[in-house]
Formats: C-alpha cells, sequence, structure tokens
C-alpha cells in the first residue's frame, strides 16, 4: 500500500520518494548529482527545468517586473516615434537617390 504513495521518481533510476527532500537527498548522495536553488526563494531542484516552471508559477510577479519593457521607463515613445528617431539619419541619403 505504501508504493501508491510515492510520488516523487528518481528520473535516473526510477526509485519513488515520499518527498521532495528524501528525492533530493537520494540525488545528492547516490548519483552525485548536483542541486539547483531558486534564486529568489532558495527552494532546491533537481532540475533547472523544475526551478524554471518553480520561479514562473511562484515568482511570476517579480518576472513581470523585470520584463523588457519596464526595465527602460525613460522609453515610453511609441514604436512610430522610434522609428522615426532611427530612420531621421538617413532620410537625407534616401532623398538624393
Amino acid at each position: 500500500m505504501d508504493f501508491f504513495h510515492r510520488k516523487k521518481k528518481c528520473e535516473q533510476c526510477d526509485e519513488k520518494f515520499t518527498t521532495d527532500g528524501d528525492l533530493m537527498h537520494h540525488a545528492r548522495h547516490i548519483h552525485h548529482q548536483t542541486i539547483v536553488n531558486c534564486t529568489e526563494c532558495g527552494k532546491e531542484f533537481v532540475h533547472e527545468k523544475d526551478r524554471l516552471h518553480h520561479a514562473r508559477k511562484e515568482h511570476d510577479e517579480k518576472m513581470k517586473k523585470r520584463s523588457n519593457k519596464e526595465s527602460f521607463p525613460d522609453k515610453n515613445d511609441s514604436l512610430q516615434d522610434r522609428v522615426d528617431e532611427q530612420t531621421k539619419h538617413f532620410s537625407d541619403k534616401l532623398l538624393n537617390v
């Protein structure tokens, strides 16, 4: 009956564990695997993909604040304003063709 309650599975040897901690201990000591830590809360993960999933799910607000648009608050120009700014340097050359 205990077998059905084991949910965490080692991807290298298919051994099953009841808790994340047991799986981490197994991965470190049996397979000598490096554990990845979340940079925000320090939670440990066996795989980078699991850490990324956790970060997107649990720390989504902070990830949104780090978006490209909010990284440059002084750049509130519209797309057309930015295009005009870049093309004004080339307008003289284009008109003389």
